[in-house]
């Protein structure tokens, strides 16, 4: 009988893709090489970013250095629409107000359609720079976007006739502060939005890894669903990783502090990660 290994990354802005990529690093200097033994990865914001580095043919060292060394850092854009603290302030008054997760979802992708932004070319161009390959892997890849007008989930692979920049540049676009993505003539918007790490996507895999990190009130019931099935690990930010990340995930500066704190925990969560991994 084959055995099935899927990676869930999720969403956390710069600092999640700093800190992801720390953990995967860390865990590989253990032996615990996740991000080569994955059979299927889904990827959610950040974690698209992170997923579709995995596949770039750099190896785990040089994708850490590109976080952790400001010298290698890919150029960021400062947003100009709404601020991360109060766009968390109104997402969570609208999950108060609106029990439907459809509804809650159009509404979101309402607010990123109206949002003034950055130019959706030069957003799109920082997604670029921040991939050294901009071709869809072998191995299956999912990303997770939301369209803006209808709050609907599209799961974007290499069988589905969009580019691996797009994919991502679409799942990455948190609304409000991002401009939605256009994919043939649809806006979308970031994939966090239906849940942060849409970790429920890997069921029927064997055994599952999410790295998961911005709490996440939907995670629970996830990671309780795969479980049924198979065995799952879970890492969340630690205490040294959590300060790392401020108040904003979005700010370029965390990510030399975010990817040693992610390298660190990596390395410490090696041996409960190998017996849900084996």
């Amino acid at each position: 009988m084959t055995t099935t290994r899927a990676l869930v990354l999720g969403g956390g802005g710069l600092a999640g893709i700093a800190w992801e990529t720390g953990v995967l690093a860390g865990l590989a200097e253990e032996g615990i090489d996740v991000a080569a033994t994955a059979d299927r990865v889904v990827g959610t914001s950040a974690g698209a970013a992170v997923a579709a580095q995995l596949s770039s043919g750099l190896t785990l060292p040089e994708l850490l250095a590109r976080q952790a060394d400001p010298a290698l850092q890919n150029e960021e854009l400062p947003p100009t629409g709404t601020s991360v603290a109060e766009l968390l302030d109104l997402w969570a008054k609208l999950v108060a107000e609106i029990p439907d997760p459809v509804e809650l979802r159009r509404r979101l992708g309402g607010l990123a359609l109206a949002a003034p932004t950055v130019p959706e070319a030069a957003r799109r161009a920082v997604i670029a720079g921040r991939l050294p390959r901009h071709e869809w892997p072998e191995r299956p890849l999912t990303l997770v976007a939301v369209d803006a007008r209808t709050g609907g989930t599209r799961l974007i692979d290499r069988h589905s006739g969009v580019g691996l920049v797009d994919a991502v540049a679409a799942s990455c676009a948190v609304p409000g502060i991002w401009p939605p993505v256009t994919i043939d003539g649809i806006r979308y918007v970031d994939g966090g939005i239906r849940t942060s790490n849409n970790a429920d996507l890997a069921a029927g895999h064997d055994h599952v890894l999410v790295l998961a990190p911005l709490a996440d009130p939907a995670l629970e019931a996830e990671v309780a669903g795969l479980r049924r099935t198979g065995r799952v690990a879970v890492i969340t930010p630690d205490e040294a990783a959590t300060e790392t990340f401020g108040t904003n995930p979005l700010d370029p500066a965390v990510r030399t502090p975010a990817a040693q704190a992610g390298l660190a925990q990596g390395r410490r969560e090696a041996t409960a990660v190998a017996e849900a991994w084996a």
